[in-house]
């Protein structure tokens, strides 16, 4: 009424979703915005925003996958690999079980990394890698017969 113009809510910008204590997620998980992790995933997480994403797993939190996220806080558990194009903080309470490929990384006193630190530059650390199927070798089992030769003793 008189002019105003209505703000957009937060969700339309990729606002914040809570996975809380009580929640478990079993499957990928595809976000923009901000991603507050209290729960338990299992299953690799992805920003779907490129530039401006960012992941907490707090204390209670837990992800069992790999985690590629621009900017991202761990001060709880995660077993797989996790990658972050800017910035990532590790708190005191952090558990990786996997390697932590970075562009600026702070580490705080306690924190725990059952892996390797692995410094990149590369902004294509946040595109999962495609896996191209393979087609199966499939052998002959008459040509193995033929060309199986009995040892002597």
């Amino acid at each position: 009424m008189f002019g105003k113009k209505e703000k957009k809510t937060a969700f339309a910008a990729g606002g914040t979703t809570l996975i809380s204590k009580s929640t478990e997620i079993v499957g990928d998980v595809h976000f923009s915005g901000t991603l507050m992790i209290e729960g338990h995933i299992k299953g690799n997480v992805y920003a779907q925003d490129a530039d401006n994403a960012q992941a907490r797993v707090l204390e209670s939190g837990k992800v069992e996958g790999e985690i590629r996220v621009p900017s991202l806080v761990i001060n709880g558990t995660v077993t797989g690999n996790v990658y972050s194009s800017k910035h990532i903080e590790l708190a005191s309470k952090t558990v990786i079980n996997g390697n932590v490929h970075y562009a600026l990384i702070e580490i705080v006193k306690g924190a725990q990394v059952n892996g390797s630190l692995v410094y990149t530059t590369k902004q294509d650390v946040l595109k999962p890698k495609k896996v191209t199927p393979s087609t199966p070798v499939q052998s002959n089992p008459s040509s193995l017969a033929n060309d199986a030769v009995p040892s002597k003793v």
